[in-house]
Formats: structure tokens, C-alpha cells, sequence
């Protein structure tokens, strides 16, 4: 890796600890930093007992076991009590650190989580468009586990490792001599480096992995989804080799991975078995000196060993670490992914009374290289039905789009009783306004959810008056499990004109002052279209309503017609006036009555 790519790599990961550290110390959660507080006493408590009692009181024990001193036999008992009396005290105190500190991590992932998941849905329609949702989901996934993780090992792991080195040296100065201090000091030192340079290379290997892992669940996320898509297309085959190459492409970055952590582990090894070798052997040539007692060889295999576990783990430690800031600056960089509509600050509420919409010299474009709509006025009085008909792609169901806001227009302005919909907030804009889209998308939960989505908190007695006004009700009813009755992934357990009837319904319980019926019995047959058409007609009575569709015939009882072409207003009337002028509408209406005079005939 070229030294800049590395400083740019750990400048990032500075970034995202230091984000990530005042979790640590939650501000404004006096009980979670008590949690904190005592669980890293806990950890001195532990160390005391495992790197101060415990080597010393076995160290003692041994040397009373020397001959001559069997009448002492009782003390030495009592120093081998003490040493596992240590040790299952240092056991004890981890336990119940990591019972005090759970909540402080299980809180920290938990808010976490939900400062992602309330800003994703914060923005925009563009951004979901572009990100495939298994990969995002995993984003948030991995990210959440990272911090629980990150803050159990910078907290109990890495610290206390540090005090514990910092505890052996010092013994090993006053008991031992500086030797093996710094016969000590070189071993860490050189395990340190080794440890950081394969993890370093193993991190490479690591993230490579994780892309692979996100492009087979994406992958796979994204084949379920379309289920019938493959269906259609007989395209099992094919879906199976797509996923088949991208898990090939998992597992030969497993292997590497896994192969990395065997030489990895076979270093680390290397290195403290050779410094537990040079110093035992110390040891004992002291005691073979008479400057040591055999007691010692004890206190120093016993420090030694107590020094390696968490030495050992310093590899997990740091390899757990970077992919924990790889993890979780993914995370971050969705939380900061900026909205791309935003409230201004101080924004009032939006106040409804008539229900008046204005679009006026509107211009947009989801790519500024390519406009869709290119001055459009429009202006639905209060209680009226304005239908928007058009050739495909001349951004009908972009109108629908910016009266929503889910974009803001590049030009002009759209305003509701004369408010300009950019300087109202959001929540309150889109509480005013009803849709009944062309393809409703259910949520995998009951029917009566479903329908109750459309106001929270809705009673069931509402929620069966809006499937009446839905006009289904007499099928829930036949329905084994009723209101409870699943509806299946994207609702694929109803038919066409059944989720019709649940979006209708939806936003009958809704009840809001202004509403789109975006094409919304384009992908129906025509029977089940007049019936639905029937349902429509009668929720639109006394709301000021834009109907979006393709087929005239389902909109010439409208009180206006507008006619878009190229991103402009070609012509506006009435279904008659529009015959009359013989423009494009005109040509609209007579192919279309040509193709239903065929379809007719061929039937």
C-alpha cells in the first residue's frame, strides 16, 4: 500500500475513533457513566488480584514446599488457597463487568441504530433509487455490532493490557533486575510490529471480503425481491449462476482471509514462546546461582502467562478494532449522506382551509443535463379533479413526485392555499396529501395493518369503515384469518385490484384534502378497472384532486384536462373542448378507441 493511501487510511480511522470515543461517556446519562465508572474498577480490582495475589501467593506456596518446612504445610495450604481464591476472584469481577457494561454498549448500538435508520429515511426518493437495499442493510448491520464490540475491547481489552504491561515491568525491575525488563520490552515491542503489520495486510484482505459479502447478499436481496420478475423470464438458471459466481467470489476471499489469520497466529506464537523460553531459562540459571528461589520461576512463568493472554488477544484486539472503524465508518458515512430536501429552519406547519394547488413555471430534471419539465403551470381549484395525461416520459408522475416533495424544483414554485410547499416542513405537507398509486407495495404484515397504515393510531372500527368505503370489505370478511390475514412480501398475496382496494383504503382512513391517483388502474384489467374506477370517483368527491393517467377514458369526467408533451402544457380544456381543438389529445383519443375496437374485436 503506497504511504499516502496508508495516512489517508489511518487519518480516517483517527476520525471515526474520535467520533466514536464519546460513547464511552454518554453525555446527559448519569446512570450509564456510573455503569462505566464501576465496571473499570472492576478491571483494577481483577488485575490487582490475577497480576499482584495470584503469582505471588503461588510463588510462596512452592517455596514453603521445600524440604524442612513440612510442619508449615498448613501455610502453604493457605497460600494455595489464596491463589485460586485469585483467581476465581478475577473471573468473578470480569463476569460481573461485563454484566454492569452490557447496557452501556447494548444502548450505545441502540441509538446508533436509530440515528441511521431515522436518517435514512430522511433521504431523498434519488438516494434509495441508486443504493441497492440489501447492501445498505448490511451497512447499518455490521455497523451496529462494530460499536458494542469496539467498546468491550478499547475499554476492557486494550486498556487493562496496557496497565497490566506497565504492573509486570515494575515487578519484574524490583524482583528480577532490568533484563528482563527489557528482554520483556523487546519481545512486546517486535509482537506489537508483527501484529500490526500482517493486521494491516489482513484488514486489506478484510475489506475485500466485505465487498464481496455485500455484493452476494445484495445479490441475493436483490434476485428474491423480483421473484416473479424471474419467473417471467425463466431466468432461474441464470439468477443461480449470478449468485453462484458472486459466493465463488465470497469464498476464495475467505480462504485468504482465514489463511492470513493461520500465519498470523503462527508468528504471534513464535515470538512469546521464544520469550518465555529466555526468560524461564533466566529464571532458573538464578536459581542455579542462588539468586533465585524456585518460587520465583513460579512468579515469573505465572506473569508471563498472564502477560501473554492478553497479548494474545492484542491481535484479535486490533484486527477487531480496524474492522470495527471500516465498519462503522460506512455507518457514519450514511449518517452523514446529506438530505437532499431539507426544512428551513423554523418552518411553519402547513395550513390547509381550501385545498388550492398551484404549480407555477415549474422546471425540473433528475439530471441537470436532462430537464423533464420545462415550465409547467398548472392550477386545481379546490374541490376539483384535474386529470395529467401525456405521451410516456413526459413527466406526469414527476408532478406527483414534487407535490410530495420528495424533490424540491430546480425553477418555479408550487404552492397548496397560496404556501409555497418549500417553506412549510414536511411531515405537515405530506399529512395533507393522499396517494393511490399505480403499484401499490404492501408491507409483508396483515391487511388490516396495511390499511391501518394510513393513520397511526387508528381504531379497528375505523380501519373496517375504510375497507367498506374501499369496497373490501366483503373480501377480508371471506377471508380465513380476516383482518389478520398476511398479505405476503410487496403484498404478492393479493391480486392487482385487491392491493388497489388496501391503497384506497389506506388513504380513505387517511382522509386528506388534496389527492394523487398516480395511474392507478393502468396495471388493471378492465373490468376490475371500472369497479375500482366506481371507488375512486367517490373518494375524489369534495377533494381536490390530480389524477395521473395513461387511458383517457378513465378521466373525462374530469373537471380539467391538461396535456403534457416534452415537459410543457400543450393544451388544457375539458375531454369535449380538447376533441374539439383536434391537437394532440385528439390523436390521443382516437388511437386509443382504434386499439380497444381492435382488442374488442379480437376477443
Amino acid at each position: 500500500m503506497a504511504a499516502g493511501d496508508l495516512a489517508m487510511r489511518e487519518e480516517r480511522g483517527a476520525r471515526v475513533l474520535l467520533r466514536f470515543l464519546p460513547f464511552l461517556w454518554p453525555a446527559g446519562q448519569p446512570v450509564l457513566k456510573l455503569r462505566v465508572a464501576a465496571s473499570f474498577l472492576l478491571v483494577l480490582l481483577s488485575i490487582g488480584l490475577t497480576t499482584l495475589v495470584m503469582p505471588r501467593a503461588f510463588g510462596a506456596a512452592v517455596d514453603r514446599m521445600t524440604v524442612g518446612q513440612e510442619a508449615a504445610v498448613s501455610i502453604a495450604i493457605a497460600l494455595v488457597l489464596a491463589f485460586t481464591a485469585a483467581r476465581f476472584g478475577g473471573v468473578l469481577l470480569d463476569n460481573l463487568r461485563n454484566g454492569i457494561f452490557e447496557t452501556v454498549g447494548q444502548e450505545a448500538t441502540r441509538r446508533l441504530s436509530e440515528q441511521t435508520f431515522a436518517h435514512l429515511h430522511q433521504l431523498s426518493l434519488r438516494f434509495h433509487l441508486e443504493r441497492r437495499t440489501g447492501a445498505v442493510t448490511k451497512v447499518i448491520e455490521r455497523g451496529s455490532k462494530s460499536i458494542d464490540i469496539m467498546l468491550y475491547f478499547l475499554l476492557f481489552n486494550l486498556a487493562p493490557t496496557m496497565l497490566q504491561l506497565g504492573i509486570v515491568a515494575v515487578l519484574f525491575w524490583t524482583q528480577f533486575g532490568p533484563g528482563l525488563v527489557v528482554a520483556t520490552a523487546v519481545a512486546v515491542i517486535g509482537y506489537i510490529w508483527f501484529t500490526k503489520a500482517m493486521t494491516d495486510w489482513r484488514v486489506r484482505l478484510r475489506e475485500q471480503w466485505t465487498e464481496h459479502d455485500t455484493s452476494t447478499t445484495a445479490r441475493a436481496v436483490d434476485s428474491l425481491l423480483n421473484f416473479e420478475t424471474v419467473k417471467y423470464f425463466n431466468a432461474e438458471g441464470r439468477e443461480q449462476q449470478l449468485y453462484a459466481r458472486a459466493v465463488e467470489r465470497l469464498a476464495k476471499s475467505t480462504v485468504k482471509v482465514e489463511t492470513s489469520l493461520a500465519w498470523m497466529n503462527v508468528g504471534q506464537s513464535l515470538i512469546t514462546n521464544l520469550l518465555m523460553a529466555g526468560a524461564m531459562a533466566y529464571t532458573v540459571w538464578g536459581w542455579s546461582a542462588g539468586r533465585f528461589s524456585p518460587g520465583d520461576v513460579v512468579v515469573v512463568n505465572t506473569l508471563l502467562s498472564l502477560l501473554f493472554r492478553p497479548l494474545d488477544m492484542l491481535g484479535t484486539v486490533y484486527r477487531t478494532i480496524r474492522q470495527g472503524l471500516t465498519d462503522m465508518a460506512a455507518m457514519f458515512s450514511l449518517l452523514d449522506t446529506p438530505a437532499e430536501v431539507v426544512d428551513r429552519p423554523g418552518a411553519p406547519a402547513l395550513k390547509v382551509s381550501d385545498g388550492h394547488v398551484r404549480f407555477e413555471d415549474v422546471h425540473f430534471g433528475y439530471d441537470p443535463e436532462r430537464p423533464i419539465l420545462k415550465g409547467v403551470t398548472l392550477d386545481v381549484a379546490p374541490g376539483t379533479t384535474c386529470a395529467v395525461v401525456g405521451p410516456s416520459g413526459a413527466g406526469k408522475s414527476t408532478l406527483a413526485r414534487l407535490l410530495y416533495r420528495f424533490y424540491d424544483p430546480q425553477g418555479g414554485r408550487i404552492t397548496i392555499d397560496g404556501q409555497d410547499i418549500r417553506e412549510v416542513t414536511q411531515p405537515s405537507l405530506r399529512a395533507a396529501i393522499g396517494i393511490v398509486p399505480q403499484d401499490t407495495v404492501l408491507f409483508n404484515d396483515t391487511i388490516g395493518y396495511n390499511i391501518g397504515y394510513g393513520r397511526d393510531g387508528a381504531t379497528q372500527e375505523e380501519i373496517e369503515a375504510a375497507a367498506e368505503g374501499a369496497s373490501i370489505d366483503r373480501f377480508i370478511a371471506v377471508l380465513p384469518d380476516g383482518y389478520q390475514a398476511l398479505v405476503g412480501e410487496r403484498g404478492l398475496k393479493l391480486s392487482g385490484g385487491e392491493k388497489q382496494r388496501v391503497a384506497i383504503a389506506r388513504t380513505l382512513l387517511k382522509n386528506p384534502p388534496v389527492l394523487i391517483l398516480d395511474e392507478a388502474t393502468s396495471a388493471l384489467d378492465s373490468r376490475t378497472e371500472e369497479a375500482i374506477l366506481d371507488t375512486l370517483n367517490a373518494i375524489a368527491a369534495n377533494r381536490t384532486t390530480i389524477t395521473i393517467a395513461h387511458r383517457l377514458s378513465t378521466v373525462i369526467g374530469a373537471d380539467q384536462i391538461v396535456v403534457l408533451d416534452d415537459g410543457r402544457v400543450a393544451e388544457q380544456g375539458t375531454h369535449a373542448e380538447l376533441l374539439r381543438r383536434g391537437g394532440l389529445y385528439a390523436d390521443m383519443w382516437a388511437r386509443q378507441q382504434a386499439e380497444r375496437e381492435m382488442q374488442e374485436a379480437a376477443e
